[in-house]
């Protein structure tokens, strides 16, 4: 079978993920399609980390079945994904994104170029030669952005991109995520933050001990949620 040319859009049909028997995803049916960004919240352990490694095919579904552009089991043509805490190259700044660039296949004439593109995209151009290990916290999360932006995914996986950052370093994250957002790449990103949700989300999923409890329009789930788990999270309680 011919591998599809995208893989949008992403389609979970009740997929399950048993570890031990335990249900860590259960029974999640959801679509991932091309537009706004999708933001994944919930509770710590409801399975949302591991929705994302699912959806990006670092993980098989135990149960159920996952269709890209189409197309079931299809390889990482154009998806990427930043965990919340990258590993850096023993390389400068710009050389860990020449290393994704060549492991991209990019051709080598073009890639300091291009490198240097997306280093200022995510700020970063001043630090182009620092080694990656000696930058801070908030600037390795946006090299590594950087660096999964090499391969010219359509849609990236951001696992909790701010959650160890200052309220300016996550600004800036923030701005640099709408930017790639406003470039027509999809971002499906967690956080735990409900105000960067807000800011940040088109599309809000709801997740609770490995379930979808609700998906809706920013709009509509914050100021008007369905469910009364929603309606809960959403006024601060804890979902227990």
């Amino acid at each position: 079978m011919r591998a599809p040319l995208t893989d949008l859009p992403i389609v979970f049909e009740e997929v399950s993920i048993l570890a031990r028997g335990v249900a860590i995803l259960n029974s999640v049916t959801l679509t991932f399609s091309a537009g706004a960004p999708t933001i994944l919240i919930g509770p710590n352990g409801s399975g949302k980390t591991t929705l994302l490694r699912v959806a990006m095919g670092l993980m098989a579904p135990s149960k159920g079945r996952i269709t890209r552009g189409g197309h079931i089991g299809s390889a990482p043509l154009r998806r990427a994904i930043v965990f919340q805490r990258p590993v850096m190259l023993r390389r400068s700044a710009i050389g860990n994104i020449v290393y994704a660039l060549a492991a991209a296949g990019a051709a080598h004439a073009g890639r300091k170029a291009r490198a240097e593109e997306l280093l200022q995209l995510v700020g970063l151009s001043a630090l182009a030669d620092r080694p990656a290990r000696r930058l801070s916290g908030g600037e390795q999360q946006r090299l590594a952005l950087a660096r999964a932006l090499a391969k010219d995914p359509e849609i990236i996986f951001l696992d909790e991109p701010t959650a160890s950052l200052d309220p300016a370093a996550t600004k800036t994250m923030e701005d640099i995520i709408r930017n790639i957002a406003a470039r027509g790449i999809k971002v499906v990103m967690s956080t735990h933050d409900l105000g960067e949700a807000r800011r940040i989300g088109g599309e809000i999923i709801l997740m609770h001990r490995g379930r979808v409890i609700e998906t809706a329009d920013a709009h509509t789930f914050f100021d008007h949620p369905r469910t009364e788990q929603a309606r809960r999270f959403v006024a601060g309680e804890l979902l227990v």
